[in-house]
């Protein structure tokens, strides 16, 4: 699928290479997402996954798109987000982030990012961690 495809940057750019929107609805044609987000908040659409799936040897269970329709003033940050259960370790993904100049929460609460969006389910206790690729991302300093 796209997903990954999604979260790289173009060299020597900003913008990523591929579109989340594809990837999203390429995940939905497989039955991986429902046809709607569980939840929109603040210009970002809240995708929990119906069915396994993985992503970089992990098992993804969100996917955040935030977006900008219209402008109204400030703080909409265009991009891709995933939440993972961690297995093994978080090695790939911290590489990835450095490498595409992403954000990696590790770990991360995800029972309170999903309470945060009202978006009601149970998670399994487990490791997860959180990668944010948007343009706020990657428009960062370099550490």
């Amino acid at each position: 699928m796209g997903l990954i495809h999604a979260l790289h940057l173009k060299k020597g750019t900003t913008d990523r290479v591929g579109t989340s929107g594809k990837a999203i609805r390429a995940y939905m044609r497989e039955g991986y997402l429902a046809k709607h987000p569980d939840q929109r908040a603040d210009y970002t659409d809240y995708y929990l996954l119906k069915k396994p799936a993985s992503f970089m040897g992990h098992e993804l269970v969100l996917i955040e798109e935030e977006y900008i329709t219209q402008y109204i003033g400030c703080c909409a940050s265009p991009g891709v987000g995933v939440t993972v259960k961690v297995r093994g370790n978080t090695q790939k993904l911290q590489a990835f982030a450095r490498t595409q100049r992403c954000t990696l929460t590790d770990p991360v609460n995800v029972q309170h990012k999903l309470s945060e969006v009202t978006i009601k389910t149970r998670m399994p206790k487990g490791h997860y961690a959180s990668l944010s690729c948007r343009q706020r991302d990657a428009e960062r300093e370099e550490p």
